[in-house]
């Protein structure tokens, strides 16, 4: 009896992923290549940088599962407090160094460095240091990427500025919450 439990439970399962996977296709891109996109420019946020490249997502490769991107981040370029309401997150820091905050702790993270948060986690990050920080960024889930085009255009494209209703708007589809956005009881 446990044999046929586990076979059904493995087809079961087998089944699944076949499903989720189907339609997914392989990608190599190199370095500067991908969806780039750029800011739309406001004031009630700040932005880490113009531009960023959005490199795996459901739209361009089927995944399902991940989101991954890359972006520059200037020296005091600052990732504003945020917090993924259903995806956790890598950061994967190429080169220089970021003043990263989770929840209510500190720490400086150099070249090579990796940071892992789980959903529901407020995270920021800052350029503390004299060089670009270049990073990879990973999502367990699609979600937020919507919220990344949803502020931003296709490079090339004119960027107009945007306001606080529509970042809050951009904000709910991509299943995240800003601190300077959020109402003052949940901060």
């Amino acid at each position: 009896m446990k044999k046929i439990i586990l076979l059904v439970v493995v087809t079961l399962l087998a089944a699944i992923c076949y499903a989720q996977s189907q339609g997914a296709k392989t990608l190599v891109l190199e370095k500067n290549e991908g969806e780039t996109r750029v800011r739309r420019p406001h004031g009630a946020l700040p932005t880490p940088s113009a531009e960023f490249i959005l490199k795996v997502t459901p739209e361009n490769s089927g995944s399902k599962h991940l989101v991954l991107g890359t972006e520059e981040i200037p020296p005091g370029g600052v990732i504003p407090k945020h917090k993924h309401l259903g995806q956790d997150e890598i950061l994967l820091i190429q080169t220089g160094t970021a003043h990263v905050t989770l929840d209510d702790k500190e720490y400086d993270v150099h070249a090579g460095g990796t940071v892992f948060f789980p959903a529901q986690t407020w995270v920021g990050l800052k350029n503390i240091g004299t060089d670009n920080i270049s990073l990879v960024f990973i999502f367990s889930a699609p979600g937020f990427e919507k919220n990344m085009r949803c502020g931003s255009v296709l490079a090339g494209q004119t960027a107009p500025p945007i306001n606080t209703d529509e970042l809050k708007a951009c904000a709910h589809e991509g299943h995240v919450e800003y601190e300077a956005l959020a109402p003052a009881a949940k901060k």
